[in-house]
Formats: structure tokens, C-alpha cells, sequence
């Protein structure tokens, strides 16, 4: 997140509190250790003039599965949580926004075994514009592939959003940063594409989208929405495994995530991709995406949740 974040009320533990006054001990024991789960989730001003929060069931039951496989039980029932996020949006008066609900594990016990400490939950939302920049949407961004590999399988679990995950991914994004890029790209432990540092990622090679397979990469519901609008415009799309140096040749390159929403690559390591521009598979994908949020692909509104 940003420096600058803020907004006026914080949802926790079954209750809006003020903006600064949603604090923490410093024995919460997930500041220590790490293990909390989360989700990012954002809502969108539609056609219409309403707000609309995107694949809000889909978010919220992920969070429950990244808390289940972390053994982690969270003491509010899923519909309870979204109201908790769509009560969050109004007290905050946001028509967009980005919502990110917390499930952490509080103060109390220390050491590796959390014990009886309480299992808590904060819903923050708050504005927040084009994750990788306004430009980076229509021009597209630089990327590397990281020295760093992506979590797998066995030496952690894959399929939740667990908070010490991502130590992973911030070294992975300082190190693009630092070298002059924009975002990094992560191979698993094979060497084969995995994803970038917060976000899922697709080939477009010969008309065809590519992917990998979700035997080590986080089950995007940004992905889906992709996938699922690229077979309705009649895009092949095929889960499978790719190399390093199939980025370099790929006709067009793109990340997709609730942050990122969908993001061009126009260079990976030097080499331009493509024409070195948001291509056109890119730009037709983008515009379905932003018909969807917005409300106007009425096939999908099933997907959007109505303040």
C-alpha cells in the first residue's frame, strides 16, 4: 500500500472504529510471525451512477479458505463479512475503493505456538487509483524476472493469501524497483513461470492466450474473470507451462490482480515484447474487464454486489 493511506472508519472485531484509533499491541502475534491471511477486494462506480463491490462472495470465501488452510478460524460467518465490508464502504463514503480485510491472530501467547490467542478481524477500505500507474495501463510497464523464486508447493502451501508470503514477493518487487523496473516476474523452483510479485500472469503467443496452471500460483479471481471473457470472445485459452525465454517472443505479455486489475508488459529484461506496446488481445481484454466493473456487460452483473 501507499504512504498516505487513510479514511475515516476501520471495521474491527464486529464494530467501526475511527481511522486512528484501529490499533494493535505490540505482541499481536502475527507482527511477529507472520501467519494472518487477507484479501484485496475493490469496489466500482458503475454506469448507473451506483457503487458496486466486484466478486464480493468469490473474495470473502477465499478468505475463509486461506484462514481454514492456515488453521485459523475466523469468529464471524461469511455473510456477516460482507456485510462488514459493504458497511466499511458507506462509512467511508467511498464510491470506488480498495478493501482490504485482515484476519490476523492477536496478542497474548509468544513463540511459534499461537496458543488460545484471539483470531481478529480488521476491513479497511480506502481510495486507491491504478496500482502500476495510469501509464502503465495504456503504454504498459517494464518487468525482469526476479532472482527470486515463488513459493511452492510442500515448502508453503500456495493456495491462500497468508500475510509472511509476501516477505517473498516485496523482496522480489524491491529488486525490479531497484534495478530500474516496474514490476518482477517469479519463476517456481523448477524455473518456470510462475507469477509477477502481487499479480497472475498471461501469454498471448499465435492468438493464443497462455497461462500457468495453478499447481503453484495463486488462484486469481482477476484470472478467472479473464479467462472466462476470452473464451466468450472466442480467445483459446490454455493452462500450461512456460518457459523463461517464451516471455521474450510472446506477442503481447499482461498481469491481471484486484490491484492491478489488467496491466500490459511492453519489456521484460531488456527485451520489448511485441511491438513493445498494449497490444490488441491486451486492450480487447482490458475493455471487457472495465465493461464488466462498470456495469455495462449486464451477462456478468452477477458479479458485482450493489451498495
Amino acid at each position: 500500500m501507499s504512504a498516505g493511506v487513510t479514511g475515516e472508519k476501520i471495521w474491527l472485531d464486529g464494530e467501526l472504529v475511527d481511522w486512528d484509533r484501529a490499533q494493535v499491541h505490540v505482541l499481536t502475534h502475527t507482527l511477529h510471525y507472520g501467519l494472518g491471511v487477507f484479501e484485496g477486494i475493490r469496489s466500482y462506480l458503475t454506469g448507473d451512477g451506483r457503487s458496486a463491490v466486484f466478486r464480493l462472495e468469490e473474495h470473502v470465501r477465499r478468505l475463509f479458505e486461506s484462514a481454514h488452510i492456515n488453521l485459523m478460524e475466523i469468529p464471524f460467518g461469511r455473510e456477516q463479512v460482507c456485510e462488514a465490508i459493504i458497511e466499511t464502504l458507506r462509512a467511508n463514503r467511498l464510491e470506488e475503493g480498495y478493501i482490504r480485510p485482515l484476519v490476523f491472530i492477536g496478542d497474548g501467547a509468544m513463540g511459534l505456538n499461537p496458543a488460545d490467542n484471539p483470531i481478529r478481524l480488521a476491513i479497511i477500505a480506502y481510495a486507491w487509483g491504478k496500482y502500476l500507474g495510469e501509464e502503465g495501463m495504456e503504454r504498459g510497464i517494464r518487468a525482469k524476472v526476479s532472482t527470486y523464486a515463488r513459493h511452492h508447493v510442500n515448502a508453503k502451501m500456495t493456495k491462500g493469501k497468508t500475510c509472511g508470503d509476501y516477505v517473498n514477493s516485496i523482496l522480489a518487487k524491491r529488486e525490479a524497483l531497484l534495478d530500474g523496473y516496474d514490476e518482477a516476474i517469479m519463476l517456481d523452483g523448477q524455473g518456470l513461470v510462475a507469477e509477477a510479485s502481487g499479480e497472475n500472469l498471461f501469454v498471448v503467443r499465435h492468438g493464443e492466450l497462455r497461462t500457468p496452471p495453478l499447481a503453484n500460483v495463486l488462484e486469481g479471481l482477476t484470472r478467472d474473470t479473464v479467462m472466462t471473457l476470452a473464451h466468450e470472445k472466442g480467445i483459446p485459452v490454455v493452462e500450461r507451462a512456460i518457459t523463461r525465454d517464451e516471455l521474450y517472443v510472446a506477442d503481447e505479455l499482461f498481469l491481471t490482480g484486484t490491484a492491478a486489475e489488467v496491466t500490459p508488459i511492453r519489456e521484460v529484461d531488456r527485451r520489448a515484447i511485441g511491438a513493445g506496446a498494449r497490444g490488441p488481445v491486451t486492450r480487447a481484454l482490458q475493455s471487457a474487464f472495465f465493461d464488466v466493473v462498470a456495469g455495462r456487460d449486464r451477462k456478468h452483473e452477477d458479479w458485482l454486489t450493489y451498495l
